[in-house]
């Protein structure tokens, strides 16, 4: 991670994820509260398919490992897809109750 470009690339997807897995609270105070949890919660499932995958890769290399900054980046990307599709089963599904 040498050039400016790389560097804002790897903190512009540490952003985005923390965007991504960003819940809303009645204050500041329960949107940090809800965020963390959001994070708590996903962050196991995202770091276990990142192993797998980043397994493999290293598989397929013929057992070269891959530097922590793409490691980083893969976490972050499978969290992005993980806050996304969260968001959207939390989100779509507010207000399908019947009765309510």
């Amino acid at each position: 991670m040498q050039t400016l470009k790389e560097k804002f690339s790897f903190y512009s997807s540490a952003l985005l994820y923390l965007l991504f897995n960003l819940r809303l609270g009645a204050d500041a105070a329960g949107s940090l509260k809800a965020t963390l949890w959001q994070i708590v919660q996903t962050a196991p499932y995202v770091a276990g398919g990142a192993y797998v995958i980043i397994a493999m890769l290293q598989y397929m290399s013929g057992g070269e490992k891959v530097p922590w900054n793409r490691r980083l980046r893969l976490f972050f990307a499978l969290g992005i897809l993980a806050g996304l599709f969260l968001s959207i089963y939390e989100y779509a599904g507010q207000g399908t109750v019947p009765g309510k």
